[in-house]
């Protein structure tokens, strides 16, 4: 074994050898991504094989040592990467790279992906359709968090031909003890996740040992260099045999023509072919294939193959519209309200039950709903929740339910790729992606669903409704934390509605006083109200003070009787605390004399004795009391699907 020491010196270009060979057409072009953590040494990599291949233009490498000294700065291969010297004094590569290079067997295209974000975007949306991947470790420090969850990425999206380069094994003097044990322990993640490797290669990127042959170096590891091991992968061919996907992108006009223009992502098209675009399933058939200009040389009549664009005019003037699908009658994508996925989530803010969340999947565009989640992985450690969870949280894979307020056209379980694969979106930024793997009939659209049903507006609404009964004395909080409550749950996507005494003492019980008698029969009124809301699919907050216990008993009963979820929530502040608040000057009243009856001081108050949420106003902040009750009322809202356990498909 080697005993040299990690060098300090500025490690030289090594000189340039002859160029290299025309590229055989016996091995397909194939496409490759470049993941890990982000100080492991991916953009050294990357720019030592653009140049021990001889892919860097002239006179490249002598500018960038001129940069470099003239900065004062030790040369890297990094550089051939970097567009600007402020990116090399950052240590960062900004933009995700796509660089060609070949060898005297194939063609390469490397893709380098700086996190999971950027990476999860190009895959997803199809930016970067790799055919095999490098993932990327630093012997010296081994495992990160990131490493693993791009290995979890690339099994997510099905990648199979990946090859683990282990680099930096010059700063562990080329040690084999360091390698094997970084190959077991990636080697047994990875296998877990149904991703095992085809070769773990030790090598570093920096002296260029393992790249292109073996290192004297390396005298124990008897397996092939990285790039005999890229040469060795397969190029995913194009889904020719597969029916026509055509992704339409934009409807243009010229002259008397409507123009479709697309992608090609499965099949081929030609003129005179019958076509369908979904959602809708409107059909036509392909008058011609446009060329621009219309004397350049083209496609002709077809047919144009899968990976390429195209541009069709139709038959029948249809209104087609950016997002459908063109298929073949009779073998066309599935229009999907509900469907069941895996998600990785990214976002800082975990993705809640309820929550409506922007939906891309390529052209398409639409609002879901998070109707289930089935069981989340932690994407580290692989650990899995036991059952249904309420949130997934970041850097979390989950298994979820989904429902599209208007269907979207894909192509499940991963029969065309880029049709079952999608993004979901906070604002601008994407938060999160996935991939569909079954589309699940929508009871809400059965023809024997009724109409009116509570089960059927739950489908529609994606919750269903309930009661949420908020008690306590006049000034404990029950109209702050119900207003800060009716907020929270509209901005997730939940209908609620508050139902408190000031509405109704001004309007349905204008004419009852605060005799028990006239008491009773307001809360009898608020009662079938809140229900009558309730099995119209909205989340009721009724807050109101309600102080006897059985007349709060008749409520839950009758909620019961009915089947609507209910809880109580006692908001408790001490009399004292409520005095001092008095916001509209009625204790103050009370004890002149001026308001008789009155809860708390003249008038009882029967706090409960087991309510399914106790928040203390007195000495939590608004925000910790209205946490508590917005995981309840989020769970009562929650619909059965979600709350039982379920059985989906293995992470």
């Amino acid at each position: 074994m080697s005993t040299l020491s990690p060098s300090t010196t500025p490690v030289p270009a090594a000189p340039r050898s002859a160029p290299s060979k025309p590229v055989s057409a016996a091995l397909d072009h194939l496409n490759l991504v470049v993941v890990g953590h982000v100080d492991h040494g991916k953009s050294t990599l990357i720019g030592r094989l653009l140049f021990d291949t001889n892919s860097v233009e002239d006179g490249k490498i002598e500018r960038l040592q001129a940069a470099a000294k003239a900065e004062g700065m030790e040369f890297e291969y990094a550089f051939l990467l970097d567009a600007l010297l402020e990116e090399q004094a950052q240590n960062i590569t900004m933009d995700t790279t796509r660089v060609p290079f070949s060898t005297p067997r194939r063609a390469f295209t490397i893709i380098d992906a700086p996190g999971h974000k950027e990476f999860l975007k190009n895959m997803i949306t199809g930016a970067a359709s790799a055919d095999a991947a490098i993932l990327i470790v630093d012997a010296k420090e081994g495992l990160r968090e990131q490493t693993r969850r791009h290995g979890f990425l690339l099994s997510l999206l099905g990648l199979k031909q990946i090859v683990v380069a282990v680099n930096k094994m010059d700063l562990v003097n080329y040690d084999q003890k360091v390698f094997d044990r970084i190959s077991a322990e990636l080697g047994e993640f990875l296998g877990r996740l149904g991703a095992k490797p085809t070769h773990f290669v030790p090598i570093s990127a920096k002296r260029g040992d393992g790249l292109i042959k073996a290192s004297e170096n390396l005298p124990w590891y008897k397996g092939p260099a990285l790039l005999e091991a890229l040469e060795q992968f397969r190029a995913t061919p194009p889904i020719q045999g597969a029916p026509l996907r055509l992704s339409v992108q934009d409807i243009y006009r010229f002259d008397a023509r409507r123009i479709v223009a697309g992608m090609v992502e499965a099949g081929q098209v030609s003129a005179g072919d019958p076509i369908e675009f979904h959602p809708g399933g409107k059909r036509s058939r392909v008058k011609t294939i446009e060329n621009w200009p219309a004397t350049a040389p083209g496609v002709g009549q077809g047919p144009v193959g899968a990976g390429r664009a195209v541009a069709i005019t139709l038959e029948d003037e249809l209104f087609v519209e950016r997002g459908q699908i063109g298929a073949p009658p009779g073998d066309t994508p599935t229009e999907a309200h509900v469907f069941t996925a895996r998600i990785f989530w990214l976002h800082a803010e975990p993705l809640k039950v309820g929550e409506l969340v922007p939906l891309r999947l390529g052209t398409q565009q639409g609002e879901a709903r998070l109707v289930a989640i089935q069981r989340t992985l932690d994407a580290t450690t692989l650990e899995s929740s036991t059952g249904p969870a309420s949130e997934v949280k970041r850097h979390e894979v989950a298994e979820i339910r989904l429902r599209v307020r208007r269907p979207i056209a894909c192509d499940a379980g991963g029969r065309i790729p880029s049709l079952g694969r999608f993004v979901l979106m906070r604002g601008r930024r994407i938060a999160g992606g996935g991939v569909i793997d079954a589309v699940l009939r929508d009871e809400s659209a059965s023809a024997d669903a009724a109409g009116g049903s509570p089960a059927h507006r739950a489908a529609l609404l994606g919750h269903r409704g309930a009661v949420l009964w908020m008690t306590g004395l006049s000034g404990s909080g029950k109209t702050t934390l119900a207003t800060a409550l009716e907020a929270r749950l509209l901005r997730s996507g939940v209908l609620a509605a508050i139902l408190d005494g000031d509405m109704l003492r001004t309007g349905l019980s204008k004419n009852l006083g605060f005799t028990p008698e006239d008491r009773r029969e307001n809360l009898r009124r608020a009662t079938e109200l809140a229900l009558h809301l309730a099995d119209a699919g909205v989340v009721v907050i009724a807050a109101l003070i309600s102080p006897f216990r059985a007349d709060r008993a008749m409520v839950a009963e009758k909620a019961r009787e009915r089947g609507i979820p209910f809880a109580e929530v006692f908001v408790n502040a001490p009399l004292a605390e409520c005095e001092r608040r008095d916001p509209k000057q009625l204790y103050k009243k009370a004890r002149a004399g001026e308001i008789p009856l009155f809860t708390g001081i003249d008038s009882p108050y029967e706090p409960p004795l087991a309510p399914d949420v106790e928040v203390h106003t007195d000495r939590e902040s608004v925000e910790q009391s209205l946490q508590k009750i917005a995981d309840l009322a989020i769970s009562l809202a929650r619909p059965p699907e979600a709350s039982v356990g379920e059985q989906g498909a293995n992470i």
